[in-house]
Order: C-alpha cells, then structure tokens, then sequence
C-alpha cells in the first residue's frame, strides 16, 4: 500500500515544487492592470499611479487596459476568464462587482468567487451636478426647478450599473421626482455632455468632476460623504440638504482572476500596502479626494461578500434596469 502510495505522494511534491517555483519568479513579464471605464476618470487615474508606484518595487511594467463597457462587467469578465498567474489584475470598484451584477444578470461572472479580491484602497464620495445652464444655485432650488419641468429631466452617469446611475436613481425614489437616465461609457464623455449642454444634470464620483467644479464650469449642489470634502469645502453634503438617506461611495480595490497562487497574493497585497505609503500615492489620493483606507486581504474579501450581499439586493428591489 505505501510502495503504491509514494508515487502519487512524489508526483504532488513535484506539482507543490513547480508551483513555489513560478510563484518565486514572478513577475518575469509586464503585468497589466484592466479599468473597466475609459481614460480619465476615477478608477483609471488610481490605476496609473498605482502601476507608476508598483513599477519599480516589481521589477517589471505595471501597464493600464481599459476595457470599457456595459457597467464594467465585460472588461470584469474578461478578467475572470485570464489565468489566476498575477499578469492579469482588476482595478475593481462598485461598478463591476456590486451595482453591475444585479442589473445584467448575464454578465458571466459571480462577484465574489470569480476573482481573488487583493487589496482594498480607498473610497470617494459622488456629487450632484448641474451644468451652468440650468438657472439653480443649489439643491432646494434645483429640486423645485426639476418639478417644475413639463418632461422628466435627463441625468447622466457613467454608465448603466455604475454608481452613478444607482446615486441618480435613489436621489428620484427619495424626492420623488421622475429623472431620465442616459448612461455614457464613462466619466469623460459625460462630462463632455454636461459641459456642452447636452445633458442638464449628472450623479458622478467626485474625483473625477473635482477640477470642473473648481474651475466653475458645473455647478456642485452635495457630495454623498457624511463630511464635507477638503478638496471641495464649499460643496455642502447630503445630510446638509435635506437628503441623509444619499451617503453612498464608491469603492477602489485590486483584484485578480479566482485561484491566485498565495504567494503572489501576499506579494502582490504587501506591493498595494507599500505603494499607498508613497508621498506620490497619497498627494494624488488626497488632491482627487480619495479617501485611502486599510484592510487585510481576507477583511477585503468579507466587505466584497457583505457589500455585494446588501447594496446588490438593494439594487433589485430598486428595480433599476441597464438602460
């Protein structure tokens, strides 16, 4: 019985051997990290500062892919799909793992058991937007402005499933005012419309409209944090008028295809770790107005579970709909 029992018994030594040796040379080629938005916005600025810290601790390219469309789920299923050797990561946030899933149910991946979720990095407010246009100065007079128009009034967001289509859709259930969603492939080109005209209103994550708003090209009526941001003091928060039910994030983490080797797990969560200790890191986290956080690898995975688990159910009994 042992003799026919060492065999397999070497065989597994071998395989457990192999795969410490692959874990121990990697990376020996660039790694790219997929955006599920176009350049410019929120996730895809976090992701090329975080490539540019990692770069050289790793020893080879961090590079950025962005792989837009349908509220980030086919770029997050391309990435479950890849495999689990730490070449292919996710700069994952609410869009592709907790708002998305609910509202294309076909998008081919499970959000929690398709992917090992890394390292946690931060969270940043949403803010409600009008383009200069429209004759309001803030929130009381822009709600009385949005009733009084004969039609529903457009607002723009990200895309269908993002946060800012989730935002915009809670801000119509808690007034009561009926809005239009028209969902872009991301931040930039709804800001192109916003800015242009085309679109009165937009629900958006804050870093990526903070320069528009200091600039004065939109006007800023809340932020959904329970504080007033210091990138933008004078934006008062939901609470502050008459909307406490509106405080939602959105969420930015690292994650890798399901099945990720444990070494190059720990590798690449203490390279995440180090990289927001950088001066470089943190300047740009702060001057967008992301707010940097902490979480263990398996404390990353328990908010992922939880979050999907709450905000996702919360999102089907919405009834919020991809369009």
């Amino acid at each position: 019985m042992l003799n026919r029992a060492l065999p397999l018994l070497a065989a597994m030594l071998c395989l457990f051997s192999v795969q410490q040796a692959g874990a121990q040379a990697w990376p020996d080629h660039p790694i790219r990290i997929v955006v599920v938005f176009p350049p410019g916005g929120s996730s895809d600025i976090v992701a090329r500062v975080l490539a540019e810290a990692m770069t050289p601790k790793l020893g080879q390219r961090v590079v950025v892919d962005n792989r837009p469309g349908a509220g980030g789920t086919l770029a997050a299923l391309h990435v479950s799909q890849q495999p689990a050797d730490g070449y292919t990561l996710m700069l994952s946030n609410n869009a592709p793992i907790t708002t998305s899933p609910p509202i294309y149910p076909n998008a081919g991946y499970n959000p929690v058991t398709s992917f090992t979720h890394v390292s946690y990095i931060g969270i940043t407010p949403l803010v409600i937007m009008t383009n200069l246009a429209v004759p309001v100065t803030n929130m009381a007079t822009l709600q009385t402005w949005l009733r009084a128009q004969r039609n529903p009034v457009a607002f723009g967001s990200s895309g269908a499933g993002s946060v800012g289509h989730v935002l915009g859709t809670m801000f119509s259930q808690q007034t009561g005012i009926a809005l239009n969603h028209v969902p872009y492939r991301g931040s930039t080109p709804m800001q192109a419309d916003l800015l242009g005209g085309s679109i009165p209103l937009a629900f958006d994550p804050m870093p990526d409209n903070a320069e528009n708003i200091k600039a004065g090209r939109v006007r800023a009526h809340a932020v959904t944090s329970a504080q007033r941001q210091p990138s933008l003091p004078d934006v008062p928060t939901t609470a502050e008028v008459g909307l406490p039910g509106l405080v939602i994030g959105n969420w930015l983490g690292l994650s890798a295809p399901a099945g990720l080797p444990p070494a190059i797990l720990a590798r690449l969560h203490a390279e995440v770790a180090a990289a927001m200790q950088t001066q470089l890191m943190r300047d740009r986290l702060a001057t967008v107005g992301i707010v940097s956080g902490s979480m263990t690898q398996a404390e990353f995975a328990a908010f992922i579970e939880k979050d999907v688990r709450e905000v996702g159910g919360a999102i089907r009994a919405m009834g919020i709909t991809a369009n």
